[in-house]
């Protein structure tokens, strides 16, 4: 009997403008797996693949994997590794213009997973809350201190723009720490995996979706000034206290039902 010949597995070498750090602890993949729960009906998206760490064991139980990854030169290791069936899609591209929805299945909400690049995570996180594709869930490997960003409640240190956007948008759930020796090359920063689930419905539903995002970013662009001195492009004290606000108030410590109510007012005179 003939012995099968394997494919070898190319070498690649790590880029820092691409922010690629390779998960490497095989007892946090298995801790990813776990928390994931893919199910044979799922179709899963795994943003930045990289080296396939986490691709082989979703590839075994998802129904349908699409892989997106930038850096050309893993294309063909991808394609080795994890063939080009119609269980897997390999997708050259950069997540940050991606057009998730295009990945839509009909009756096949996406779950969306990756170890996303430091150097790029917010603004993905801020396209990817905009996907007009179904989402069920999204799971991600962060910088620790993006995740406290993310969870951060009024009046905390970390509260601000980012936090009240995904909390509008999502259900966050930290799910555990990861050190960076979990990495290679090992990162300078902690790390952590989160899960978000979009709301059925926002918790203070929004008139004009374009106008909160404004109104929280003209506030949080200018942090250590009043809502008197940040906002005052955008209306006048007298104004914020017929919304019942504070003018006095610093962003961090205005809540997003407070924000709403900015942006609901400022939509409306407009």
């Amino acid at each position: 009997m003939t012995e099968q010949c394997q494919p070898p597995i190319l070498s690649h070498k790590a880029r820092k403008r691409f922010g690629q750090n390779f998960l490497r602890d095989k007892n946090i993949i298995s801790r990813i797996i776990h928390a994931l729960q893919v199910q044979a009906e799922d179709a899963v998206v795994e943003i930045g693949p990289g080296q396939g760490a986490l691709t082989g064991a979703l590839q075994a139980r998802a129904g349908h994997l699409d892989l997106v990854e930038l850096d050309r030169d893993l294309i063909p290791r991808l394609q080795m590794q994890f063939g080009l069936g119609n269980a897997v899609q390999i997708h050259q591209g950069d997540a940050l213009t991606f057009d998730f929805s295009r990945l839509a299945r009909p009756g096949q909400p996406l779950r969306i997973v990756g170890n996303l690049p430091y150097n790029i995570s917010v603004p993905l996180l801020f396209h990817l809350i905009e996907c007009t594709a179904p989402v069920k869930d999204m799971h991600f490997m962060l910088q620790k201190e993006v995740v406290d960003r993310m969870t951060a409640g009024v009046g905390e240190r970390h509260y601000g723009r980012l936090g009240i956007m995904i909390q509008y948008h999502c259900h966050v759930i930290p799910l555990f720490g990861v050190p960076p020796s979990a990495f290679s090359p090992v990162p300078r920063v902690d790390s952590a995996f989160v899960r978000l689930v979009p709301h059925q419905r926002p918790p203070v539903p929004c008139k004009d979706l374009a106008w909160l995002e404004r109104v929280v970013q003209a506030a949080f662009s200018a942090r250590r000034k009043t809502l008197r001195n940040g906002l005052k492009s955008l209306l006048d004290r007298d104004e914020l206290g017929q919304l019942d606000i504070d003018p006095g108030l610093r962003p961090e410590q205005v809540s997003m039902a407070a924000f709403v109510r900015l942006a609901d007012y400022l939509a409306s005179r407009s």
